[in-house]
């Protein structure tokens, strides 16, 4: 029998070296390095990893292709019986596709799949590996769920090899694999969640996948940071990669996609967390923008795109006299360096001082804003606070900010003031560049091109 080499694996990018070291010259990251057991050849494999690892992508044929004659067909998607996970996906499901879910525990991550799986079991063959929980765990679960347990396949098991010999029998259309981090192959030595163990695992699963035209659904822990655990490298073997956000406080879960080889990334998909488990939110925008019956100060509503389309969210600001000698910068849903860039804006261009007062910011029901159009809804919501003064409720705004206090137009500007429009809203403060010909029926658009025109139109 062949003896099993060692290797040195960068967790953080999946970089190989023969001996360790301190700093991992792929991505310049510090002790990084972990020692792991390459597998054995097995018996009749060949010579050469080539041999083993054959057909990764699903196809057996070794013949090159013209690129003019490869069949442009759509591969047909199917629902995954939740319109707001069809949506995060691109529209659905895709056969031979890998689908990683992560997220924080007690996200929710075995409750939308379990759902899920129920729900498909209906109408196709699914397969529910556990690795984490025993069967009747996972049963009384789909019991307080209320789910339709007829026509579920389910199997405790962590061995790479014995699943897929039951995949192989039981031919599913879709592979759950919960989670990613207890499954092990035989072969390597080190212990399930290791880095050889969770990349390895992930390849033979995935080249099931291709080459069955499985659907294949992998959970996936997340660290401290809230990035997923393992080797870099396993985000690069699957073909879409959502996380599932959500504090045990807040009832509310969002679904984003952060790749998606089928699909539009950033997209959003919002869910609520109840007693029969995950449902999903409709009309995002409801839920976040319901607000108290007097407007306070620092208070304003903006317009954000997520994925394909507009969502209203409420941001909040709070300035207080600091004292401390610097002034405190906390931000909550937006990121803060771009926060202390725009109150270097509005002091240069607009006129107002912030640097001896402590800002607060916020963005209600824990969305994160990572686009640029919520810059002059930041600054009018600190112009409020700071004044002490109430904007109107029916006010929405956006647009963003250059350096020189400028008002830069954002895409999709129609879409986000017809979807103000139609929760009520009928007045708007957009960049000139947003502007429409015709403003919806019932709703004054303001349009300014400088910061200080902004701040007068309040």
């Amino acid at each position: 029998m062949a003896k099993a080499k060692s290797a040195f694996v960068c967790t953080e990018c999946g970089a190989e070296y023969s001996k360790w070291q301190g700093q991992c010259t792929s991505c310049r990251e510090w002790n990084t390095l972990s020692e792991v057991r390459r597998a054995a050849p097995r018996p009749g494999s060949g010579s050469g990893p080539a041999t083993a690892r054959a057909g990764y992508a699903g196809s057996l044929s070794r013949e090159v292709t013209d690129l003019a004659s490869v069949d442009l067909a759509e591969v047909p998607r199917f629902s995954s019986t939740f319109g707001e996970f069809d949506r995060v996906l691109g529209g659905g499901l895709v056969p031979g596709s890998a689908v990683l879910l992560g997220g924080n525990p007690g996200a929710g991550k075995s409750t939308l799949l379990l759902q899920t799986a129920c729900k498909l079991a209906q109408q196709r063959r699914v397969l529910y590996i556990t690795g984490e929980e025993s069967l009747s765990q996972v049963a009384m679960r789909a019991h307080r769920l209320q789910l339709p347990a007829q026509g579920l396949k389910m199997l405790a098991e962590t061995s790479i090899e014995t699943i897929l010999g039951v995949a192989e029998r039981e031919r599913p259309a879709v592979l759950i694999i919960d989670s990613i981090q207890t499954m092990h192959l035989e072969d390597i030595g080190s212990a399930p969640g290791g880095v050889a163990q969770v990349r390895e695992s992930a390849a033979a699963l995935t080249r099931f996948a291709k080459q069955s035209n499985t659907v294949l659904m992998l959970v996936g822990h997340v660290t401290k940071d809230g990035t997923l655990a393992g080797p870099k490298v396993l985000e690069h073997m699957i073909d879409a990669s959502l996380l599932l956000e959500g504090g045990a406080d807040s009832r509310f879960r969002t679904l984003r996609g952060q790749k998606n080889r089928f699909g539009a990334v950033n997209e959003l998909g919002v869910f609520a967390m109840l007693e029969q488990g995950l449902k999903e939110v409709k009309n995002p925008s409801a839920i976040f923008l319901s607000r108290g019956e007097e407007q306070a100060p620092g208070s304003l509503v903006m317009v954000v795109w997520e994925g394909t389309r507009p969502i209203l969210v409420e941001v909040q600001a709070l300035l207080d006299d600091s004292a401390l000698g610097n002034p405190r910068r906390v931000a909550v849903g937006l990121d803060g360096n771009r926060l202390a860039m725009l109150l270097a804006v509005l002091h240069k261009h607009g006129g107002l001082f912030t640097g001896d007062q402590d800002v607060f910011l916020n963005v209600v029901g824990g969305v994160k804003v990572l686009e640029t159009s919520a810059d002059l809804a930041v600054l009018l919501a600190v112009v409020s606070s700071l004044q002490n003064r109430s904007l109107p409720r029916e006010l929405v705004v956006f647009g963003e900010v250059g350096l020189s206090g400028e008002i830069r137009p954002v895409p999709s500007g129609q879409e986000r003031i017809v979807e103000a429009a139609k929760h009520g809203f009928t007045r708007a403060i957009v960049p000139r560049g947003n502007a429409p010909k015709r403003a919806p029926e019932g709703m004054t658009v303001i349009a300014v091109d400088k910061l200080a025109e902004a701040i007068e139109a309040l």
